[in-house]
């Protein structure tokens, strides 16, 4: 799939759901998605942590990496991210424990600091009094490297006792923890750390060359990485034509307009469905060009010269795209082929 003048790809998926379509129906197409990246060569599978959303079911990555890791045999599998203040860093710690047992050396846990939704589930989600807090994502970030690893961590209490914590009770592989972001925050973070660093552009393309920088400048090794190591994340949207490219972006436009607008979520359009309403109410036209410039749209060859030079602009190897290509009227709601595609023209 590769060669010397092209970065190696990778997959993140937010498990879209389409109007008509069920959960049960949107994640096996996703998991057929995830197959064919497993075949085409694609480096690594992520899914996204989004709650109470009616366009996706990635609301749970633990669940739908085991599943996906069942399903491949080659590609990693992982979470772009998991939203660490939602969660116990322990139960974190335990779940990715035993998705490298299932998978060995295929398991990636990438960790963000944003919620994911909106306060009313952010307090649903917290209201066992046992998640972490925001302030203290480092230290839990630091939990969670110590408990998966074989040697556990050791909990040390004020009276001066101990108490040795295992993720997993006989562990010999661990996987690979990268922190996610979109501001200086989290860059920072991983360069104290030593961790590796993803910057969410699919999400926001603002301050990218800033965190970079900051990551790069600030990075300390560590026991797990010598030197700074990052990829990038786009949104993409590949067809044999420009034009259906074009009609095949739309319902995800539109989704963005919803989201940047605060206008009622529904879910995803189809491409008719989109094509008809954008002639009436024009919700997406102010945004158009906007995420032209920074999406990846059109052919297989336009697509892949475009994200050849941005890797190179930015100094990574790996893009990982989000194949956010919509479906037409009538296809079956368990596949998804516009986003196959997607991913078979990049990896031509």
């Amino acid at each position: 799939m590769t060669d010397a003048s092209r970065p190696a790809l990778s997959v993140l998926d937010l498990v879209p759901v389409r109007t008509g379509q069920t959960s049960a129906q949107a994640i096996a197409a996703s998991l057929t998605v995830a197959q064919r990246a497993d075949e085409l060569g694609y480096r690594r599978y992520w899914f996204a942590e989004h709650h109470n959303m009616p366009a996706v079911a990635s609301t749970t990555p633990p669940v739908l990496i085991a599943a996906a890791a069942s399903r491949t045999s080659r590609i990693r599998v992982g979470s772009g991210g998991v939203m660490l203040p939602n969660h116990s860093p322990l139960v974190v710690a335990e779940q990715f424990a035993a998705l490298e047992a299932i998978a060995p050396g295929r398991v990636d846990l990438g960790i963000g600091r944003a919620p994911g939704s909106d306060p009313v589930i952010t307090q649903l989600l917290r209201q066992s009094g046992t998640t972490s807090d925001v302030d203290r994502f480092p230290d839990n970030v630091r939990d969670i490297l110590a408990l998966v690893t074989g040697d556990g961590a050791t909990v040390r209490f004020t009276s001066g006792g101990t108490y040795d914590v295992h993720a997993t009770p006989a562990a010999t592989t661990t996987p690979d923890v990268w922190l996610l972001g979109s501001s200086d925050y989290s860059a920072q973070l991983a360069a104290a750390l030593g961790l590796p660093y993803v910057f969410a552009n699919h999400f926001s393309g603002e301050g990218l060359d800033r965190a970079l920088g900051l990551y790069r400048d600030q990075f300390r090794p560590s026991e797990t990485l010598e030197a700074p190591r990052t990829f990038l994340t786009a949104n993409a949207v590949v067809a044999d034509s420009d034009a259906e490219a074009e009609a095949l972006m739309l319902p995800q436009a539109r989704m963005m307009a919803r989201l940047r607008g605060n206008r009622p979520l529904i879910a995803l359009e189809t491409v008719e469905e989109a094509a008809a309403a954008e002639a009436t109410d024009h919700l997406a036209a102010p945004l158009l060009d906007a995420l032209r410039s920074r999406w990846f749209i059109g052919t297989g060859p336009e697509a892949q010269a475009a994200l050849a030079a941005f890797a190179a602009q930015h100094g990574v190897d790996e893009v990982m795209v989000s194949p956010v290509s919509a479906a037409h009227d009538g296809e079956q709601p368990d596949a998804a082929p516009a986003r196959i595609r997607t991913l078979e023209l990049l990896a031509a």
